[in-house]
């Protein structure tokens, strides 16, 4: 484990730092007002650090261990594979990013607030899915391993079920928009990963699937 934490630097402090600030928020109301993203004051021009900050809370347990534990599965990978400063921008630009289209949807909901690190997660996701698209996970209680790109399509699909019928403060318009941004922000920064990605699929359909 501590192998793991050196060898991804930035990846682990962004873990840490994350989950304490979460657990802190959970008992602090105070601290989750002032981090919390408000579009309605962001779109004023007020609190535009929220964009960040939003992306260290989150809305329970559930929505904690649901982000943690995705990205556990692929930043500190990626963070090997694309570089320690490239890796910290990916994440922090894309989490701005991906509140973007969040903050235009509600910019005259003065009731809307939202939080949690859904837009940068899905970043480190499909920048890892370009890198090793037929990688294998275990989720449970799925009884067999799961390609990495097979689980970014499930947790797209899932994450849009969720924006649709979400009645809380959980970020779901952010999936999309960080899994785009991954996706461009990892091709800008490593171009030669996009015809290796392609090659990898080809490759890894014919033995695969038998073609």
């Amino acid at each position: 484990m501590m192998e793991t934490l050196m060898a991804a630097p930035v990846a682990s402090a962004i873990f840490v730092i994350t989950i304490l600030t979460s657990l802190m928020a959970f008992s602090n109301e105070d601290l989750l007002a002032k981090l919390i993203l408000h579009p309605y004051t962001v779109y004023r021009k007020k609190n535009i650090y929220t964009v960040f900050t939003s992306g260290l809370i989150h809305n329970d347990w559930m929505h904690l261990i649901f982000n943690m534990f995705s990205y556990f599965f692929f930043a500190f990978n990626l963070e090997r594979l694309i570089g320690h400063w490239q890796f910290g921008f990916l994440y922090i630009v894309s989490l701005g990013l991906s509140d973007i289209p969040t903050i235009f949807k509600h910019k005259d909901d003065y009731g809307y607030r939202s939080l949690g690190a859904s837009g940068a997660v899905s970043a480190v996701i499909f920048g890892s899915i370009l890198y090793s698209p037929w990688a294998t996970m275990m989720i449970l209680p799925l009884p067999i391993p799961i390609w990495y790109f097979a689980f970014g399509v499930l947790y797209l699909v899932y994450c849009h079920y969720a924006a649709r019928y979400a009645r809380d403060n959980v970020n779901h318009d952010a999936h999309l928009f960080g899994a785009i941004c991954g996706l461009g922000l990892t091709i800008i920064l490593h171009l030669s990963v996009l015809p290796a990605f392609f090659q990898q699929i080809s490759e890894g359909a014919k033995y695969h699937l038998h073609f």
